[in-house]
Formats: C-alpha cells, sequence, structure tokens
C-alpha cells in the first residue's frame, strides 16, 4: 500500500489515514488507488468490526489535488478521476458491511467533503469546515455530494451551499444535521476513537444489515421497505449476536457480541 494511506488495526477498529498533509490529504490516482485497497482489506478482514477515516495534519482532505489535473503528464481525465478513483471509494464505504466513521479533523473541501458525508456517522472538531468549493473553479459537485448533502440538509439548504461554496463550521454542520457531531479539539480524537471502539463492539450484522436497509430507503417504495426489513431482520435474528443479545437482558447482563 503507498504511503499516502496509513491502515492500522486494534482492537477491532481499523483505522484509515489520508497521509498526503504537505497538500492538505488533497487526493491524486495513486492515493485513490490505496484508499480503495484499504476499504478492500477491511471489507475481507473479519478482525474489523468498524473503520474510522481520518486525516494526518491540519485538515482532513482538500479534495482533488489541483496539481494533478493541471499538468498535462499526470492528468488522467475527469472520467478517469470519477469513474476510478471517487465512485469506486464511495460505493465501496456506503457497500461496507461494517460501520465507517469519518473523524474529520480539519477542513474537508470538494471530494473530501462528500466522501467524509458518505460515512456512517461524522464526528468532526469544532474547528473544522466543510466547503463544497467545486463552483469556485467552475465544476459541479461530485463524490455523490449532490445525492447525499440534500438528504442530510433538504434541498434548498444543499442547493445554495454548494453553488455558492459557502465555508460551513463544524458546529454549523452540527446544528444543521449535516454531520452526527461536533467536538471540542481538545476531545476530538477520544470521542472518535470511543465512538469506532463502541460499533466495534456492536453487533456487526446488525449493523450491517441496517446500512442496507438505509441505502435502499432512497429508492423503495413504503411496501417495498417493510419487505426488506423483513428479510434483512430475519438474517439479523439466525445470528449468533442476536442470540447473545437476549441472553444477556433476559439474565441482566452486558452482552458481549462476537460480529457472528
Amino acid at each position: 500500500m503507498s504511503d499516502s494511506i496509513l491502515l492500522q488495526i486494534d482492537q477491532g477498529v481499523a483505522t484509515i489515514t489520508l497521509n498526503r498533509p504537505k497538500v492538505f490529504n488533497s487526493f491524486n490516482k495513486e492515493m485513490a488507488h490505496a484508499m480503495q485497497d484499504a476499504l478492500d482489506q477491511c471489507a475481507s478482514n473479519n478482525e474489523v468490526r468498524s473503520v474510522l477515516i481520518t486525516g494526518e495534519g491540519k485538515a482532513f482532505c482538500a479534495g482533488q489535488d489541483i496539481q494533478e489535473i493541471t499538468d498535462p503528464a499526470l492528468n488522467p481525465g475527469f472520467k478517469a478521476i470519477l469513474d476510478e478513483h471517487y465512485n469506486p471509494i464511495v460505493l465501496k464505504i456506503r457497500n461496507l458491511e461494517k460501520p465507517v466513521v469519518a473523524a474529520v479533523n480539519g477542513v474537508a473541501a470538494g471530494a473530501g467533503a462528500n466522501i467524509a458525508l458518505a460515512c456512517d456517522v461524522v464526528i468532526a472538531t469544532e474547528s473544522a469546515a466543510f466547503i463544497q468549493a467545486f463552483s469556485k473553479i467552475g465544476l459541479i459537485p461530485d463524490s455523490a455530494g449532490t445525492f447525499f448533502l440534500p438528504r442530510l440538509i433538504g434541498f434548498g439548504k444543499a442547493s445554495a451551499t454548494m453553488m455558492l461554496a459557502d465555508k460551513i463550521t463544524a458546529p454549523e454542520a452540527d446544528q444543521m444535521g449535516m454531520i452526527y457531531k461536533a467536538v471540542p479539539d481538545n476531545e476530538f480524537h477520544a470521542v472518535a476513537k470511543a465512538t469506532s471502539q463502541k460499533l466495534a463492539a456492536l453487533p456487526t450484522v446488525a449493523l450491517a444489515n441496517t446500512k442496507k436497509a438505509l441505502n435502499q430507503s432512497y429508492y423503495n417504495t413504503v411496501e417495498e421497505q417493510l419487505a426488506l426489513e423483513s428479510k434483512l431482520q430475519i438474517e439479523s435474528a439466525a445470528t449468533e449476536d442476536y442470540a447473545e443479545g437476549v441472553a444477556a437482558f433476559m439474565e441482566k447482563r452486558k452482552p458481549v457480541f462476537k460480529g457472528k
């Protein structure tokens, strides 16, 4: 794996760190493919029960590395950038059958903001900010930003935020429902770690099925969603973790889930 992406696994939590701090963790081709590889490793490793994505240095991710797309020798073209870099990252996050936490440690701009918003839980330090920076250089929001942001904060607010390229501070993002929570800078790392560890200790199959149901809720009718809930509930009830959860409830003790 490239040094631009770091992967560490500890106590069921896989931490993926975007590691190009000199360019605010902006993505180039190498980093995008390394990110996909890290997500694939998280998907295939049964020891991983939750994933934490964060950035090294002052920024979470500034989006696309502009130097790459302005250098004729390096520029892969927008079709490749989207079809081969960002779109697979977003789909791997959404299809990963484990919860994914975005720990936004600084500015998240452009594709960096939208990759964060594609995660299941978004925690940001109060000094962080989210910027849909695309209109500043004559582009449209990508990386599923036009999909997720209107569903998080409403059509009108999303439209204005994207067109005006407003800088949204983490407390503002928290208040408008864009993210799960903004926390004081001195508490950020502890809260992000604790949240990821809590998710890793929960029944993994049930969380994966919850994620599947939420993904389909964007498209299904009520009847279709009820049928899907029934199917996924039956699957969840057949797990060892369900049996453990019921036993722990009856015995008035804390359950010990194994992700099975």
